[in-house]
């Protein structure tokens, strides 16, 4: 029997609309979630792609390949599990006197997220997409964190934020637990902001053991619906795009979270 044919993709180009969700592809057709295709990459078209719930995956030599998973990963909040593992490691580093800083080196940290992992041959963190995300950086849209020991970065993550949204991308860790770390201090200011869930795109153990969980596509983007227009909360500077504190963080809420 001859093997049903995949779903033709579509073409997105810099200015072309995404087609509906509901046109991704499943498990059955071989790459659940995979949406489209296309070949350039600009801030403005990331923009319209996470408005829907879609973004850019793709490995080195390949076209941008688009998708929207169903089931999606998610982190609530309120959800959050943070480990004593965490707790230790957080009171370890304010021991040392290390510090935790949003948008100090946007560049720096997704380079440092681009580098292959171990049993990786490659990346998806390519040149067109670290250029695309500094652009949304340049714009206040896409945002990083980083544990720093004086100057020097130790660990970090960045992701996108668009209304009462966010979207996490990447993180990578040069000690342990530093990354988990950075996330824990992400979550905490999602929450001083009334930002109630956080985008992980894709299903890991490691993301699960945090508290994150699958929903459906469809829940998540009625969710994204609700909240994308919404500013954040945070005090006068609610709603600016660059309300993200300047200065290092308090370790109190990490070290010591139930008062």
């Amino acid at each position: 029997m001859q093997k049903p044919l995949r779903p033709r993709l579509a073409w997105v180009g810099p200015h072309d609309d995404f087609p509906c969700t509901q046109d991704a592809w499943t498990a059955q057709d071989g790459a659940d979630g995979l949406l489209a295709v296309g070949e350039m990459l600009s801030p403005a078209l990331l923009v319209r792609a996470y408005r829907r719930g879609i973004f850019p995956w793709s490995g080195p030599g390949e076209p941008i390949l688009w998708w929207t998973p169903d089931p999606r990963m998610v982190l609530r909040v309120s959800d959050f599990r943070l480990h004593r593992s965490i707790r230790q490691a957080a009171r370890q580093y304010q021991r040392e006197g290390l510090t935790l800083r949003f948008n100090q080196d946007f560049d720096e940290i997704v380079q440092a997220c681009s580098q292959p992992r171990a049993g990786q041959a490659g990346t998806w963190i390519t040149p067109d997409i670290r250029a695309a995300y500094l652009g949304l950086h340049n714009q206040g849209l896409a945002h990083c964190l980083g544990l720093y020991q004086d100057q020097t970065l130790l660990a970090g993550l960045y992701f996108v934020q668009l209304g009462q949204m966010v979207f996490g991308e990447s993180m990578f860790t040069r000690r342990t637990n530093g990354s988990k770390v950075c996330l824990a201090a992400l979550v905490l200011g999602c929450q001083a902001r009334g930002i109630a869930l956080l985008d992980c795109q894709q299903q890991t153990g490691h993301l699960a053991s945090l508290g994150a969980r699958p929903i459906h596509r469809r829940e998540f983007e009625q969710h994204l619906e609700q909240v994308i227009g919404q500013p954040a909360a945070d005090g006068p500077e609610a709603g600016l795009v660059h309300s993200w504190p300047r200065e290092p963080l308090d370790w109190e809420p990490l070290v010591y979270p139930y008062g």
